[in-house]
Formats: structure tokens, C-alpha cells, sequence
């Protein structure tokens, strides 16, 4: 038995009852289940579709997402998260890099990075090295003046936690943000790489082992183990390049916005919802949701 799942973003809720029973009669699925009127829903399924991805593309073009996952253990017992552009809607590394005087020139690094182009410790490297003499305290500014949360982060959070969920956050950016973050989102733990200072000021360089792919495939088999957790019971989410290892391995691997060699990678594909819609695939209606 599978569910499919169809969303859009909470801000527009465009997601009509016509779209949902129209899908859900050609493909003879049972009753459909509103999960928050106007931008969920969900049906169950016996089989998988052929046409399953000939759907979703004609459906992104009405700004909908379509998620078929297996009915089966849908509620997840541990979330691994991605930072940059994934629970905040900016990349650190660039906003460092625009108040050093060197925003393009990063940022064009940062994209080409987490398209999969460059090698990701190269790249951090070189980014990070752009950064140095830049003043310690302008972490703090751009983290009070320039990041901003994704919509539906702290719906997430406060949501899978309050059923018994635990939450890492583990990003390739570095701690000082990651710290701060994952305190204001309430997360169990996070994980990042760390800027390394020359009293007062970035040296330029961080610190080894850097955390890449694999350290957060091996951040996600680690944890599982360690609260015995399967994988199957795991969901991670991502964008870039380097999340792909993690996403390919949780039991639920979700590339949310994420760049196009990424998604098309992955099964479970939000371009249009936020957040939020992680907890939609998982069965939860909007009453549902805990307020953080």
C-alpha cells in the first residue's frame, strides 16, 4: 500500500479538491484525507503508478508537489537536517563573504559547489580563505541581520519532537552558526566545521577533518546506532550536492528546493511547500502541528 501526497506552498494555498479527486480517480486510489484544506491532501494507492513522474512534472506546473512514499512507517523517529538554504533560507558562507567585500565571487563558488561541480572541501577552502581578517563579531551581526529562518522550521521541530522524534543539525557551513540555530529551533545536537581565528579576526582557514558527504552520511549511521534508531525510521533533508549521501541513505530523504542534479536523485521532491510539507508526507494534519 502506498499514500500519495499533494501540497503546495502554505503562503499560496492554491490546491484544489478538483486536482485531488481528478489524480486520485485515474489512478482508482481510495477516499482522499484533506491534511489542511487548500495545500495538503493525501489518498492511498495499491500499486505505484507508472506515469508517477510524468504526473508530478505536469503538476509542478501548477506550483504542486507529489509525493508517493509507502503507507507503511511514514512517522519518522529521527530528523537529520541540512542548515543553508534548508532550515534558513540563506547560505553563511555568502553573507560573510558580501560583508567582506567578496559576496559575488564566493557566492559564485557556493553555487557551483553545491550543483555537485567542485569538490566541497576545495571549494570550502577556497571560500573560507576569501573570508580572512574579516572581524569576528560580524558573526554575530549577519547572524542577528541577515539569517532568516525557512517557513515551517519550527512547526517541524517543535512537531516531530512532541511525538518523540530527536534532531540533529548537520551542515558543511560551521558552528558558530549552527550553534545558534540549532538552539533557536530546539534540535538535539548539530554538527558543522569550525572557523578558525586569529585573535580578533577569520585566519582564513577552518579546521580538519572537514565536514563534507560523508560526514553526514556518517553523522546519520552514527546516530541512528547510537539511539537504536533504523534507518528506515530516518528522514533527511537537503539541497546540495553533499547532502545527497545522507539523503539517499535515510529511510525518508527529502531534497527541498534543491538543485536540479540533487532532485533528480531523489524520490521525494518539495519545490513549492516549506518545511511543513515534511510533516504532511508523514500523516500530519495541520491540527496536528505543535507551535514551537
Amino acid at each position: 500500500m502506498f499514500i500519495a501526497t499533494l501540497l503546495t506552498d502554505p503562503a499560496r494555498p492554491i490546491l484544489d479538491r478538483a486536482t485531488v479527486e481528478s489524480l486520485r480517480n485515474a489512478w482508482g486510489g481510495g477516499d482522499a484525507r484533506w491534511l489542511d484544506p487548500g495545500v495538503a491532501a493525501e489518498f492511498p494507492l495499491e500499486t505505484m503508478p507508472e506515469n508517477r513522474w510524468d504526473v508530478w512534472e505536469g503538476l509542478q506546473s501548477l506550483k504542486v508537489d507529489l509525493v508517493i512514499q509507502p503507507a507503511k512507517g511514514r512517522k519518522k523517529r529521527l530528523l537529520l537536517a541540512d542548515m543553508d538554504s534548508t532550515m534558513i533560507q540563506q547560505e553563511c558562507i555568502d553573507e560573510l563573504a558580501d560583508e567582506a567585500g567578496v559576496g559575488s565571487r564566493v557566492a559564485a563558488i557556493t553555487a557551483r559547489a553545491m550543483n555537485g561541480e567542485l569538490d566541497f572541501e576545495a571549494a570550502l577552502r577556497e571560500r573560507v580563505g576569501l573570508l580572512k581578517g574579516l572581524p569576528v563579531a560580524t558573526i554575530d551581526s549577519v547572524i542577528r541581520d541577515r539569517i532568516t529562518l525557512m517557513p515551517g522550521g519550527p512547526a517541524l521541530l517543535a512537531t516531530m519532537k512532541a511525538n518523540g522524534a530527536y534532531a540533529a543539525l548537520v551542515s558543511g557551513g560551521f558552528t558558530a552558526f549552527t550553534g545558534v540555530i540549532a538552539a533557536r529551533l530546539g534540535f538535539d545536537e548539530n554538527r558543522a566545521n569550525t572557523l578558525v581565528t586569529d585573535g580578533d579576526a577569520l585566519a582564513g582557514t577552518v579546521t580538519d577533518p572537514i565536514l563534507g558527504k560523508q560526514a553526514k552520511v556518517d553523522a546519520l549511521n552514527e546516530i541512528s546506532a547510537r539511539l537504536g534508531i533504523p534507518l528506515a525510521d530516518t528522514m533527511a533533508v537537503g539541497d546540495g550536492a553533499n547532502d545527497l549521501g545522507m539523503l539517499m541513505l535515510a529511510g525518508a530523504g527529502v531534497a527541498l528546493h534543491a538543485k536540479p542534479v540533487v532532485a533528480a536523485q531523489c524520490d521525494i521532491r518539495i519545490n513549492h511547500g516549506d518545511l511543513t510539507a515534511l510533516l504532511f508526507i508523514q500523516g500530519y494534519t495541520r491540527e496536528e502541528f505543535v507551535s514551537p
